[in-house]
């Protein structure tokens, strides 16, 4: 079992990097918001260090060793919580956790459906699972003061004027346009392009519309 891992960091791809030790190349898969804080963590020689979770991928026909990687044991911890809840694999909670964990950890406690259903591959039921399995566990994980709140670069202007050049194509006022884009970065600091931030912005506005405060209210007549 490979619980930690140091090296010299070769390359960065989309989800992972490669990080060679003693003439041997690892990949290691890291959550959004590891891969954010990276290079802050990456020393003169470009080396870096990393906390593991190490499991076994099962196939039909294969077993694939896979590494996960995080820059502090409290990462590690987060991850290892969400993933006791039933339905969540580490491959889930990887895909999942592309915000702050004290943002979801907040949104976990405060039984915040919206929020949790907007994380890729969490849908309203497995909200609500892991809000049931969650709540009142990880207080803790609230209160991380993430680096991402003053080390990480801001998204991009140019993902921010396309997005509001396209609310406006879509007769939205230019002010209606930013406060729905600065409302969704709030939420989620991280898109990779315009398409992701404008479908934030559309899960938000359903998710606040009446008929979803109706559902909300009334949670037995849409199980």
């Amino acid at each position: 079992m490979i619980a930690r891992i140091g090296g010299k960091l070769i390359e960065k791809r989309k989800n992972s990097v490669i990080l060679e030790n003693q003439g041997i190349a690892y990949e290691i898969f890291l959550p959004v918001i590891t891969m954010t804080a990276l290079d802050n963590h990456v020393d003169q020689d470009g080396c870096v260090r990393f906390i593991t979770y190490h499991y076994h991928q099962l196939e039909p026909s294969r077993s694939t060793p896979v590494l996960i990687g995080f820059l502090n044991e409290i990462e590690k911890e987060f991850f290892e919580e969400f993933i006791t809840v039933s339905g969540i694999g580490p491959k889930a909670a990887l895909r999942a956790i592309n915000t702050s964990i004290a943002s979801i950890a907040r949104a976990i406690d405060e039984a915040d459906v919206a929020f949790l259903k907007s994380l890729p591959g969490i849908g309203p039921q497995r909200a609500k699972e892991i809000i049931a399995k969650l709540q009142g566990k990880i207080g803790k994980f609230g209160l991380i003061q993430e680096e991402g709140a003053s080390k990480t670069a801001p998204l991009p202007k140019d993902i921010i004027d396309e997005a509001v050049d396209i609310l406006m194509q879509l007769q939205y006022k230019k002010h209606e346009a930013k406060e729905m884009i600065q409302e969704a970065i709030k939420k989620q600091p991280l898109f990779k392009d315009a398409e992701e931030l404008l479908n934030f912005v559309y899960k938000q506005r359903i998710n606040s519309s009446p008929s979803a405060a109706v559902r909300r209210a009334r949670p037995e007549r849409y199980a």
